[in-house]
């Protein structure tokens, strides 16, 4: 990236990316979303590569690969956790002009990520075999095993480069995050085949590509950082001091994050557990497909939040409640515009988006249910760049319990007490889980930008 001339109060050159976040706030949302965009269609592309290729392998080592899963999802967790702590706590310093203090955090994020990576990646290879047979692996645990020793191996990779991107994000640089997110998705899809076929891995070959890829990432940022030093923020040890204060500041909303990420997972469990118990397991089958779509249709909502976490950090070190009010009716203002224009291409295409998941006999009677349940949750699309962005700002200015707060509130609170209500005691069925859904999002969304408001209000 090049750098920008102009000088701040420590006289330290201002890359183009901090010029951005600390300038017009609408023109840095904008700017920094679209690669953000990039990024997280890369990784949902990400995801669905090994399981593509490992179901060529047979149903058992696809179901194996699901086992694996959820302890994974623990690692992106604390790495999206990590890196959200890392955005916040770093744009903040960034805002204040405090140069000590941005390369003085982003050495404490590293440090905060090496410290949890040991400890993960001991306690998963320890206790690797009994988690899974928890999990239910049972016939298929030593092919789950061997994926789950290699992919944890790695943890520490896992975790750094969340982390790093986190730090990326804090200076206005999601550009390179896009670039690294790119070179990760296209070596894994590339190493995937090799060295689960010719090679002879197996289901051990979808782990070591993965694991490769993220090691190569993370050279590439290693590079960035130490040799190219072309960042704004300088990663060295002489500027680590120790202090309590900025790791809580990180983890802060770090941690957080990271609990948000179990929460939702944890209503997924419980709507699923009530889809089966109104409709049988097709119902899942069918909130299964449609939330898939649901979630591709949402990325560029969450890579708006993402990027308000950055500017909001920066007003609110700098002072400029301004620019935070701003930050927070701008974003929702596009996210709407976003929300309405894939709600519209859902509703209308959704019988031919159904068909992606139903084109074989045996799921063809699941096509008109997919195009229904799609058709019902384009109402839930429009209630969510309220609370995204809502939930950015609080995580932007530190105040991540606030943002996990919204999150339980809107999961556990308002949709599975709203689904159980349409599903079970209305007697709506699967459908009383969809609009449950939507009820409990629209309100949670409606909490949400009502509790930002009222924060802003009170600042300025």
């Amino acid at each position: 990236m090049q750098k920008d001339k102009s000088i701040d109060s420590t006289n330290t050159e201002v890359t183009e990316g901090v010029s951005l976040i600390t300038g017009d706030p609408k023109r840095a949302i904008l700017k920094l979303s679209g690669p953000l965009i990039v990024a997280m269609v890369l990784s949902s592309m990400y995801n669905l590569v090994d399981a593509i290729w490992v179901s060529g392998l047979g149903g058992d080592a696809l179901a194996a690969v699901g086992f694996v899963t959820p302890l994974f999802m623990i690692l992106i967790g604390l790495s999206n956790g990590i890196g959200a702590g890392a955005t916040s706590a770093i744009s903040r310093c960034i805002g204040a002009s405090d140069q000590d203090g941005v390369n003085n955090t982003a050495m404490h994020v590293i440090v905060i990520t090496i410290i949890i990576s040991i400890i993960m990646t001991i306690g998963l290879e320890i206790f690797l075999r009994p988690l899974l047979l928890f999990l239910g692996a049972g016939n298929t645990i030593e092919l789950a095993v061997s994926y789950g020793q290699v992919v944890f191996a790695g943890t520490i990779l896992t975790i750094f480069t969340g982390a790093a991107y986190g730090i990326l994000r804090s200076e206005g640089d999601t550009k390179r995050t896009m670039h690294a997110m790119i070179i990760s998705t296209v070596v894994n899809i590339i190493l995937d085949p090799i060295l689960i076929y010719p090679a002879g891995l197996g289901i051990a070959g979808a782990a070591w590509a993965t694991l490769i890829s993220q090691a190569l990432v993370s050279g590439v940022i290693l590079y960035w950082f130490l040799k190219k030093r072309d960042t704004y923020i300088n990663l060295s040890w002489e500027n680590f001091t120790s202090d309590i204060r900025v790791v809580k500041s990180i983890l802060g909303v770090g941690l957080p994050a990271s609990v948000e990420f179990l929460v939702m997972s944890s209503v997924v469990a419980i709507l699923n557990g009530l889809l089966v118990t109104v409709a049988g397991t097709d119902a899942v089958a069918v909130y299964s497909a449609g939330w898939r779509v649901v979630m591709m249709a949402i990325i560029p909502i969450i890579a708006v939040g993402t990027s308000v976490v950055a500017v909001a950090g920066v007003s609110y070190g700098a002072r400029n409640t301004k620019n935070l009010l701003i930050a927070h009716n701008y974003s929702i203002k596009v996210g709407l515009g976003v929300a309405f224009l894939t709600s519209t291409i859902t509703f209308l295409l959704a019988d031919y988006i159904s068909l992606i998941f139903a084109y074989s006999p045996q799921t063809a009677h699941l096509a008109p249910i997919i195009a229904a349940f799609l058709q019902v949750m384009c109402v839930f699309y429009i209630f969510v760049p309220p609370g995204v962005m809502s939930g950015s700002i609080f995580q932007g200015v530190g105040k991540g319990i606030n943002s996990l707060i919204l999150t339980v509130l809107r999961q556990f609170v308002f949709v599975a007490v709203f689904a159980y209500t349409l599903a079970i005691l209305l007697g709506w069925g699967q459908q009383g889980v969809w609009w449950g859904i939507v009820a409990g999002n629209t309100t949670g969304s409606i909490v949400a930008f009502t509790w930002a408001r009222l924060y802003i209000r009170r600042l300025r």
